[in-house]
């Protein structure tokens, strides 16, 4: 479902993207893959602490320690829902205008993670489940092409249970004691020079269809923390998948547990 002969041009802010304080990842997916986008924002979804942000750029969806984050689908009447411009490629953007109109897009039934609104306008992030590599669109959307979806109550250890599997590695979640659920992960990500990875080691229980801790399990999932340094990680149930953010503190630079899992026979 990729158009290989669109090609998206977008500018790359050296400045902005060294003044990022966390990190998640980005790209596009259909459409071939946006170079400019690519090359200069890949590995960018969380991005809670921009010192210059423009209201009208869509940079990444956040971390919130106190909600978790929304989970919609594309809908619409037609089979491509088009990528928008950020103002730093075009002041007047995001708008209703043939000018705004990026060549990426996602078609009904695709899944997403959505951040900020600006007008009739959400900052979404989207990945394939299905992707063998850790790419992430991060756009602008008319919200009117997004539906939330309601995550699965997940009531049941049999709900969590299970190998999951990511572009950028794997979490187990297995029994633990005490009524508790044993969660392993590992995440890798290929950096130019090297290998950063990251691994969580905790246990946990399921409460009101969300499975969330910090640390090991022992440390408070609150903000205190999260500013602190510790690792933090919600998980949720949408469908056959396995949702996971986290606050950009589970690895090394560029590394992030956020995404879609799919669970592994």
């Amino acid at each position: 479902m990729l158009n290989q002969q669109a090609k998206a041009k977008y500018p790359i802010n050296l400045k902005l993207f060294r003044n990022l304080k966390l990190f998640h990842f980005s790209i596009v997916r259909r459409v071939a893959r946006p170079v400019g986008l690519a090359a200069g924002l890949f590995m960018l979804i969380a991005t809670s602490g921009l010192a210059e942000e423009n209201a009208g750029d869509c940079l990444g969806i956040g971390f919130d320690v106190t909600h978790p984050i929304t989970i919609a689908k594309i809908i619409a009447d037609r089979p491509q829902v088009h990528f928008v411009k950020n103002a730093s490629d075009d002041a007047a953007c995001p708008a209703e205008r043939e000018a705004c109109v990026a060549p990426s897009y996602l078609i009904p039934g695709d899944l997403l993670l959505v951040g900020k609104t600006r007008g009739a306008y959400s900052c979404v992030s989207y990945q394939s489940a299905t992707d063998r590599t850790q790419r992430w669109t991060v756009g602008w959307l008319p919200s009117a092409s997004l539906t939330p979806v309601q995550p699965a109550r997940a009531g049941e250890a049999r709900d969590w249970i299970g190998r999951w599997s990511h572009a950028g590695g794997t979490i187990t979640i297995s029994r633990g004691r005490r009524g508790n659920l044993r969660i392993r992960g590992e995440q890798v990500y290929p950096a130019a020079q090297s290998v950063h990875s990251g691994v969580i080691g905790a246990e946990a229980k399921p409460a009101h269809g969300l499975l969330q801790f910090a640390d090991d399990g022992r440390a408070a999932f609150n903000t205190a923390n999260s500013e602190a340094g510790s690792c933090l990680i919600r998980m949720q149930r949408i469908a056959e998948l396995l949702v996971v953010e986290d606050n950009n503190h589970c690895g090394g630079s560029m590394v992030t547990f956020t995404g879609f899992y799919r669970r592994k026979n």
